[in-house]
């Protein structure tokens, strides 16, 4: 579906000019400060912060449809985790949840709940590294009421103590007792951030840390608001049944918001994490595998689409035609879930299986993920993705293959802008990588492409020789023994396997991982996302 961005007229032109000053990078790099030493020249798998595009101040985007009674509203700021001040870290996003869920100067929280549960009118919050996002959604009798409920809670934000300290203690909980004991899959994923951007913005937990966390005051929280939820850093989307009213009225309530947030915080070179491997050692009977490495490729890259449909052809999310999930589940009965994401990829609860939209990321990575996986089998899987990941690069798909994930994908990708919403969402992601139409182009893409030109961009982008690897299981040392060791990995089954299947088992059992015995950590979880 074809999107339609209309760009707001209302601000002034100043304010809009001071922004774009403001965020342009510098045309020559400043030199380094006397008596220190150049910073080492980049390496091979390093990757440099090449800047987004900015939109203006209060960019307006409008999907205006006349066939529903709901309207969407879709305010995304350009903040994030990176926001989060050393020491402080998860600030950005316990500032969002208590402005979004703390009430306003005129409703407590629970009277906030009340007042939108006869509308059944929905307002959500959702923060990412680079990206926070309020939206909402409502029929349009109740518009008049919600509207001055889903702004006051950026302009009027209540603030109250008794809600910070019960947001700060679930935001606690969330790292003590869901990230580390719970939830093995996202520990490994949130693992793997830690591992590829170490030293970076992007290495902590979007939630936070636990001292972090502890550290935080409310007001901490208050100065925050007033840095990052400006006018400079926001996009609005508005969908359904808009009228020149609804924008004016929702443009004019927001220019109250303070002009000019802080400076936006420099991303650094991202260094080649290749061949390293983190293992969090919890009591778990399974073991999670997430492997991955930090990319150039980004939208807007020539390569992305073809590499896309490679991984997609490995195994989109929670999908059944990968080949992962076929060879490593189906046919070999060792986990659940397989799966591999050309970009950072989070499930967008509520709608499907589909990648979360406005998770923008100036610098990108691909990874693959398994689980939960018995441990003992926990290497072979690894390097049978190893394996069907270089496979591609080896050899095209045949043209029977190709078909199949090419037609899953022209009628897939239908699915993820089937509601308002996520529509608003695609286009508000294209003004920052300059990506119009971002999945009509996509499909276009597919048209052109043929079995060797995906073999050529998986050969210049997906080199297994990059991967990073985070391991979740419970025998940790075991576990990294057998990494250091490179010794084959042989595998067992309860039932009889074809011949053609053991064949390839002992091309699978010799892969060579692309770990580095010296660069092999092991920590408890218990202590990951500590500080």
């Amino acid at each position: 579906m074809k999107t339609r961005a209309t760009v707001s007229l209302i601000l002034a032109a100043a304010l809009s000019l001071a922004s774009c000053a403001h965020h342009k990078p510098p045309e020559t790099p400043p030199g380094n400060p006397p008596g220190e030493p150049p910073p080492p020249p980049p390496e091979p798998g390093d990757v440099p912060a090449v800047p987004l595009k900015e939109p203006p101040p209060m960019q307006l985007v409008v999907q205006a449809r006349g066939d529903t009674p709901i309207v969407s509203l879709r305010l995304v700021f350009h903040t994030g985790s990176i926001d989060d001040p050393k020491g402080k870290e998860g600030l950005t996003a316990l500032t969002a949840k208590l402005m979004a869920e703390g009430g306003t100067q005129r409703l407590t929280a629970a009277q906030l709940l009340e007042a939108l549960y006869p509308m059944a009118a929905e307002l959500k919050v959702f923060t990412d590294k680079e990206m926070t996002t309020l939206s909402g959604r409502v029929h349009q009798d109740f518009l008049p009421a919600f509207l001055l409920l889903f702004t006051d809670t950026l302009l009027q934000p209540r603030f109250d103590p008794a809600e910070f300290e019960r947001l700060r203690a679930n935001a606690l909980n969330a790292v003590r007792n869901g990230l580390r004991s719970e939830d093995d899959e996202t520990l490994g994923k949130v693992g793997l951030d830690a591992l590829l951007y170490a030293g970076h913005p992007y290495a902590h937990f979007t939630g936070g840390t636990v001292q972090g966390l502890q550290s935080l005051t409310l007001e901490d929280v208050k100065a925050h608001a007033r840095r990052v939820f400006t006018q400079d850093r926001l996009v609005i989307g508005l969908a359904g049944p808009v009228d020149a009213n609804l924008q004016q009225t929702l443009t004019s309530r927001l220019g109250a918001l303070p002009a000019k947030g802080a400076p936006r915080v420099e991303l650094p070179t991202v260094k080649s994490s290749a061949g390293r491997t983190l293992i969090l050692q919890k009591p778990t009977l399974s073991t999670a595998v997430s492997m991955g490495f930090v990319t150039p490729m980004r939208r807007g890259n020539p390569d992305f689409f073809p590499v896309a449909f490679a991984l997609s052809n490995l195994g989109e999310h929670r999908q059944f035609i990968g080949v992962l999930f076929n060879e490593l589940r189906e046919q070999r009965g060792l986990n659940y879930g397989d799966y591999a994401y050309a970009e950072h990829f989070i499930e967008d609860r509520g709608n499907g299986t589909f990648n979360r939209t406005n998770l923008v990321r100036t610098q990108q990575d691909v990874s693959l993920w398994l689980r939960p996986v018995v441990p003992a089998n926990g290497v072979f899987a690894t390097r049978g993705a190893v394996f069907f990941l270089e496979r591609m690069s080896k050899e095209p798909l045949t043209q029977e293959r190709f078909d199949l994930v090419r037609g899953f994908l022209q009628g897939y990708t239908r699915l993820w802008e089937q509601t308002d919403q996520r529509r608003l969402g695609y286009a508000i992601d294209s003004l920052y990588y300059g990506t119009p139409n971002f999945l009509e182009a996509y499909r276009e893409a597919l048209t052109q492409m043929t079995p060797q030109s995906v073999q050529a961009a998986v050969k210049r982008q997906l080199a297994p020789e990059k991967l990073a690897f985070v391991f979740v299981t419970e025998d940790a040392q075991g576990l990294a023994q057998k990494l250091k060791s490179g010794e084959p990995s042989p595998i067992t089954y309860a039932s009889p396997k074809p011949p053609e299947l053991l064949k390839l088992d002992e091309l699978i059992i010799q892969q060579k991982l692309p770990v580095r015995p010296d660069a092999i950590q092991v920590l408890p979880a218990a202590q990951f996302m500590e500080r």
